[in-house]
């Protein structure tokens, strides 16, 4: 289909997104029906020429009264080809005027909105191979896409446009046939894996794909071969599990490895904290410059696990400055976190992140060249336009040596060189924000401010999970059901999948740090309801959305930035019938996963989420019960460990919940270390509890001073 696909479309032209910061003038030539939204993308557009229209469920009834072609363009507010091209393209008034003749013109948000976006954007990967924002669709007035792109110049915008208006009225009959294909592999793309033959999940057939994985890896810098990289946390999740499990050196140390390269890298921001989106080099050296919350969200937890793993004290500091660059800059009053800060200022990308040799000379005086030394000022670490990327050398240790200085010493140094430099960063034009609430994007950060909390025993980190927790539950759910996303009047799109499952975890793993039984109930709560509004009878998972009103059912299961929310249920279910003896949640968790099995056996590294579900199947899996009035102390000491496999819950007095059954005694805590729901002899200590537990990482033979 793809050849077929591409003898219609114009070369796609792939570029990454960051927004550029603009200024709208007071006075208005024109003025769209976007001017009512609250999306901040769509109000960058709502004085465009163009005459665009907002998304909704019925753009097409629209689309076929008029007999037009649909132009659909979505975005989001830090992608700076999408500004780009509206600079270029959708503000010129000839371009503007042939659209509005000829089209239906419609803005989407993809953040407001990921189900169009999965679905379009699935056709132009079909169609070209690959995709990327802005996402430039033109579609039949059904819905049915014809051409898809990204950035495209003016020109080339022009002469897709003119080419297929050309063709609709000339031979509509070929391109609904076209469509009609496109919407098929649309469909076959969407749809979740047979179900016909299941596959055993064993402990050789993970071997085998994690060999296979193996022949992929950048030994070098870490991460997987690729000319971009993404921090992917579960990817890094599942090889320290597996490391410890399997007792392989080889994983631990590419995981070490991984954590090591991107933790002194320039996709870190040094001064501020928090992590940018991706690097654009396979060394991690030079980073696009948009800071996401799901990005920082899943990073935070990442590194929590991982100093657990191998007390590494930078993993600690990049935790505590991702929490301090979240509470600065991203937090709502009430709670919840923003979406967003925009790669650009000033119309120039990472201006208010990166530096200029004769600022840093300005600013530093005599200490210039030991922070030239400790950040790797050096010309390849710098871009186009010749400014500086702060990366971070190896060993705090090692430099002190080196410079003869001592630890005291350069920490003393470096935060006044951080103070400094922030100070000075203070006066530049700050990053625009987008201020959306997004509800699945906060319940990762629940997550990762819980496994800040468990590793550190900070309350601090809890007490921010609660409120963000709080939060959505008080704005964003009501009898039984979540909205998307959260601004002061803003439209309250409903709820997909990843949002109800996220969050459900997100419930989960608050129970598991604070012992509440609340958690527990509103993780049950959410679970049925995700049975109830988004389970696909015929495939065995879930669909993204409750209503498959769009042109193709999408039931995810990749594996990617933000994991397949089928994985997430998967997991949850699989945890809650750990939790409850609920043979009927555990029985479904264990069939996703085993439909999954070839598609980990091809393509593992695609499908880590799931692949951390099969550790679980095909090894050793530990439910550590506490039961008793020091439970919540005795948990938090368990928590703070790296455990491998194992679930850690407790209760503090008598409950109905099936693992805690008969188990109480007053005056007594007990901790039960149980396989299955059948538990071993009940210990008082946690060193005896971890001596029952084979996967143990204080027992493990692994030198971890690499």
């Amino acid at each position: 289909m793809k050849g077929i696909l591409g003898l219609l479309c114009l070369p796609l032209l792939f570029f990454s997104c960051k927004e550029s910061s603009k200024k709208v003038p007071q006075d208005f030539a024109y003025t769209n029906n976007l001017v009512h939204e609250t999306s901040p993308y769509l109000l960058q557009h709502a004085h465009n020429p163009v005459n665009w229209q907002p998304w909704t469920d019925t753009i097409y009834n629209a689309a076929k009264k008029e007999n037009k072609l649909v132009v659909l363009s979505i975005g989001y507010s830090t992608c700076h080809w999408c500004h780009k091209m509206e600079e270029e393209t959708f503000t010129d008034i000839p371009t503007a005027e042939f659209m509005n003749t000829n089209f239906i013109n419609v803005k989407v948000d993809r953040e407001e909105r990921p189900d169009v976006d999965k679905v379009y954007m699935t056709a132009v990967q079909l169609m070209n191979g690959s995709g990327g924002w802005p996402l430039n669709v033109i579609t039949l007035p059904n819905g049915k896409p014809i051409y898809g792109g990204t950035y495209h110049s003016k020109e080339e915008w022009n002469g897709v446009l003119k080419q297929f208006n050309e063709l609709y009225k000339s031979d509509s009959l070929k391109l609904y046939a076209y469509a009609d294909k496109v919407a098929l592999g649309i469909e076959e793309v969407n749809l979740a894996p047979s179900t016909k033959n299941l596959n055993a999940i064993s402990r050789d057939s993970l071997i085998k794909a994690t060999t296979t994985w193996k022949l992929k890896w950048d030994t070098q810098h870490g991460g997987t071969i690729a000319d971009q990289k993404f921090v992917l946390p579960t990817s890094l999740n599942f090889l320290m599990n597996y490391g410890v499990i399997e007792n392989d050196l080889t994983v631990n140390n590419f995981a070490q490895k991984t954590l090591d390269s991107i933790a002194s890298s320039g996709i870190i921001d040094h001064i501020d904290g928090g992590f940018y989106r991706y690097s654009t080099v396979p060394d991690w050296r030079i980073p696009h410059f948009e800071k996401m919350l799901y990005d920082n969200a899943q990073i935070m937890a990442l590194y929590a696990k991982a100093y657990k793993r191998y007390k590494t004290s930078r993993y600690k500091e990049i935790v505590y400055a991702i929490d301090a660059f979240l509470t600065e800059n991203m937090l709502h009053d009430g709670g919840g976190y923003y979406a967003a800060l925009d790669a650009d200022t000033d119309g120039e990308e990472g201006k208010y992140y990166t530096w200029s040799k004769d600022e840093l000379h300005t600013l530093l005086g005599a200490e210039y060249d030991l922070f030239a030394a400790y950040y790797k000022l050096d010309p390849k670490n710098t871009l186009e336009n010749g400014r500086y990327v702060l990366q971070h050398t190896a060993s705090d240790a090692t430099f002190c040596t080196s410079n003869s200085l001592s630890s005291e010493k350069l920490k003393q140094l470096k935060n006044g060189w951080k103070k400094t430099l922030k100070k000075a960063r203070s006066k530049r034009t700050y990053p625009s924000k987008d201020d959306k609430i997004i509800t699945s994007w906060n319940s990762l950060l629940i997550n990762g401010y819980v496994e800040a909390y468990k590793t550190f025993k900070d309350e601090s980190f809890l007490e921010k999970a609660k409120a963000i927790n709080r939060f959505i539950l008080e704005n964003c759910y009501e009898n039984n059901t979540l909205i998307h996303s959260y601004k002061k009047g803003g439209k309250k799109t409903a709820g997909f999948l990843e949002d109800y499952a996220t969050l459900a975890n997100a419930n989960i793993n608050l129970y598991s740090a604070t012992l509440n039984p609340e958690y527990l109930n509103t993780a049950i709560a959410l679970t049925k309801t995700t049975d109830q509004k988004f389970y696909d009878v015929e495939s065995g998972f879930y669909r993204f959305k409750e209503e498959d009103n769009l042109i193709s059912k999408i039931i995810p299961t990749h594996d990617g930035v933000f994991d397949s929310p089928n994985a997430t249920v998967a997991e949850n279910l699989f945890l809650l019938g750990h939790i409850l003896y609920h043979d009927a949640y555990s029985a479904r968790a264990k069939k996703m996963t085993q439909t999954m099995a070839p598609l980990l056996q091809e393509n593992l590294e695609g499908y880590t989420k799931w692949g951390c579900l099969a550790l679980h199947l095909s090894s050793t899996y530990y439910e550590i019960a506490v039961v008793g009035s020091n439970a919540l102390s005795l948990t938090q000491e368990l928590n703070s460990k790296f455990l491998a496999n194992t679930l850690v819950i407790g209760s503090e007095t008598a409950s109905p919940i099936a693992i805690y059954k008969d188990r109480f005694e007053d005056d007594k805590t007990y901790i039960y270390v149980c396989l299955n729901n059948s538990c071993k002899l009940p210990v008082t200590s946690v060193p005896e509890a971890l001596q029952q537990i084979e996967y143990n990482i204080e027992k493990s033979n692994f030198n971890l001073a690499f």
